[in-house]
């Protein structure tokens, strides 16, 4: 057993300027802190066998699931079923922290929609 923060977890980047830490990396469950700059965030995409949940916790998110737009704020969850179409951004003015909770792993498991920019969203 190891205490993991993002001081110690396998640091990536994705989206150009998006971090996040893998605080779990096993194949049955994932659990990663992500963070979002304003004015960024992903393509929509989505997975054919992971369930997601997104769990803020800090600034505010917006997600697109299915054609509909949540605007999650510190402290929202919002779950996301295999198959279902998705993205998340930041429009907001200060970053948006927080966790994504997957079972099973999102390795291999991601089909993106629209092609990945150059940066932004």
């Amino acid at each position: 057993m190891t205490i993991k923060n993002i001081g110690n977890a396998e640091h990536y980047t994705w989206g150009v300027v998006c971090d996040g830490w893998r605080l779990l990396n096993g194949n049955d469950l994932a659990v990663t802190q992500e963070c979002i700059p304003s004015g960024h965030g992903e393509v929509k995409h989505y997975h054919a066998r992971s369930r997601q949940l997104f769990y803020v916790l800090d600034g505010k998110l917006n997600i697109e699931v299915a054609n509909q737009i949540f605007v999650l704020g510190k402290g929202d969850s919002l779950e996301i079923p295999p198959t279902f179409h998705h993205r998340v951004w930041n429009a907001f003015e200060e970053d948006g922290s927080f966790l994504v909770i997957s079972a099973p792993t999102t390795a291999g498991d991601r089909v993106n929609l629209e092609p990945l920019p150059n940066s932004g969203i």
